[in-house]
């Protein structure tokens, strides 16, 4: 008998061993560093270690975590859609999926609120040093490191439950550069830390009677996953995405070297920043992009329901309007609408450098079609003088989104000569109680920039983005709604458009296959910078390069494969 106690003793051992070697170490294991050693670190850091409390604490009234009180816990519910209430943390995801429900104000105040689904402790970085010590503390501990800046994600990227997070939401420094010169570009430029957010870059470039691309949100940081994804918005069309902008790099690597990199110096991973997506190759410090002189915007917003017509009638003053604004596209302009049930959106429809006229000219034939199905609609046009003037005025504010997501970058081929296809999809998709969004714009660029972009982006009329409903209260629907997504609507627009892919910020992330779909033809040699750059996988991302060496357990411990 005690031989036997032995053995399983010394079994136990070699599966804690093996545990540690696979692992990153978690929570509540033996090699989880001490009180001491976390205050050690705090110490070194100037106090700028942060310990996990969740948001949603303030509702509870079980839980290691919970710390209930009624008034703030109203108050948490009531500006719970708003993205300050979870930028301002360094914790709280937009994306309350995941979360968990460990520790969620709208469950009912006597279940446990715990910190199971996030960082156990975060570093507020305000310097290089900052990001140096802490990747070193990560590595003699082997605990699960991941970078955040605003939460704006749909994917899960800036969460890692029991790991250690590097926050650079208050690296707010911008610099402005009237002649940045360089082999591949001579110009005005701007520099701005990895905290800044849009309306943070976008004042800081109006200032200077200037523009920079940023996102339909304006609250979305842009160094991060934003222009390292690739990076829509309402200039798109006229300058390009957000990492066809990005002059240079300013980051720590794995290694804790501090460096540029640009398409002279470093420039492999300057190329994988610069689209291979956010959080993988290196921590960035601040990024350098193109500035643009400002300019003369058009911009217009259109709203009209179908409930009163046929789905016939709706469903072609759609497909009219999306078809007939392609050429505005091509010349500039770019579209954010959304069809949620009988109704369709605008907003709006920017065209930099267009007129009024031109603008309405483009429009007009939708217009005709609601006038003569005797569909009422609320439609505004202006001329203004600059972008930054139209942003402000047309662009609606944006709170977060309460749906899971998948999306596909639809080819200007489909737009041109299989729109039934496309457009009875679409009809069908909603008429599941689906969301559809598109972003209808045109990115093609000759020669194409030296960047990680897929190059699907090139060919895309559309990016699509579906919404299915996420419950704050019912786990159980909520993974029903995200296998619909997995599992019929994204392979239905996949079935379109079978040579494409997705945006890999707004996208479903249990896509199969997401390698090609958001990476395409890049992705074996994003795999060959990721390994050159960081060997040891010291950043690990849901759906980014080199993820699939690794695997989270139902705990959130993250294991090699």
């Amino acid at each position: 008998m005690q031989q036997l106690s032995i053995l399983l003793l010394i079994l136990a051992l070699c599966v804690n061993a093996a545990n540690s070697l696979n692992c990153r170490c978690f929570p509540g294991d033996s090699c989880w560093p001490s009180s001491q050693e976390w205050t050690d670190l705090n110490t070194t850091l100037g106090g700028k270690l942060i310990s996990t409390v969740p948001l949603g604490s303030v509702c509870h009234t079980r839980g290691d975590s919970s710390a209930y009180n009624e008034h703030a816990c109203a108050k948490l519910i009531a500006d719970w859609r708003f993205p300050a209430t979870h930028y301002k943390s360094c914790t709280s995801p937009m994306a309350s999926w995941f979360s968990n429900f460990s520790c969620d104000p709208f469950m009912p105040r006597d279940s446990p609120c715990t910190v199971s689904a996030l960082q156990r402790y975060t570093v507020n970085v305000s310097s290089v040093e900052d990001v140096q010590t802490t990747l070193r503390f990560a590595r003699e501990h082997n605990i699960r490191l991941v970078i955040r800046n605003t939460g704006h994600d749909y994917l899960g990227k800036s969460t890692a439950p029991g790991g250690l997070a590097l926050w650079m939401h208050h690296l707010k420094d911008t610099e402005y550069l009237l002649d940045y010169t360089s082999d591949s570009y001579h110009g005005p430029a701007l520099r701005l830390g990895a905290g800044i957010q849009g309306f943070d870059g976008m004042a800081a470039a109006h200032a200077q009677k200037m523009v920079i691309m940023a996102g339909n949100c304006e609250s979305v940081g842009i160094a991060g996953g934003y222009s390292q994804g690739g990076g829509h918005g309402q200039l798109a069309s006229r300058f390009g995405l957000a990492a066809d902008q990005v002059l240079e790099w300013e980051v720590v690597t794995a290694a804790g070297q501090h460096l540029i990199a640009s398409p002279e110096k470093y420039s492999d991973l300057f190329w994988a920043l610069s689209g291979g997506g956010g959080g993988i190759f290196a921590v960035v410090m601040s990024v350098t992009v193109k500035a643009h002189p400002e300019v003369s915007t058009a911009s217009a917003i259109l709203t009209f329901s179908g409930a009163f017509v046929a789905a016939d009638t709706f469903w072609n003053i759609v497909r009219n309007f999306v078809v007939g604004i392609t050429p505005m596209v091509d010349a500039g302009a770019v579209a954010i609408w959304a069809v949620i049930g009988k109704t369709f959106s605008l907003t709006p429809i920017s065209w930099p450098g267009g007129t009024v006229e031109q603008l309405h000219n483009g429009l007009e034939s939708t217009l005709v079609l609601l006038n003569q199905s005797n569909i009422k609609y609320a439609y505004h046009i202006q001329q203004f003088p600059t972008f930054w003037d139209s942003y402000a005025a047309m662009n609606p504010h944006s709170n977060i989104t309460e749906a899971q997501v998948g999306g596909r970058l639809m080819p200007r081929s489909v737009l041109d000569s299989d729109t039934t296809r496309l457009f009875t999809a679409l009809r069908e998709i909603t008429e599941m109680g689906v969301v559809v969004s598109g972003v209808s714009l045109n990115v093609s660029r000759s020669p194409e920039p030296f960047n990680a972009v897929h190059p699907a982006w090139r060919d895309a009329a559309i990016s699509v983005v579906l919404g299915t409903a996420y419950n704050y209260t019912n786990r159980q629907e909520d993974v029903r709604c995200q296998s619909l997504m997995t599992d019929v609507l994204i392979p239905r627009l996949t079935t379109i458009s079978p040579d494409s892919g997705a945006y890999l910020n707004e996208a479903d992330w249990k896509q199969p296959n997401w390698q090609s779909t958001f990476y395409g033809s890049h992705y074996p040699a994003l795999e060959e910078i990721k390994l050159k750059f960081d060997p040891d996988h010291m950043f690990y991302a849901r759906t980014a390069v080199g993820s699939e060496s690794w695997v989270e357990e139902s705990d959130g411990r993250l294991c090699q494969v």
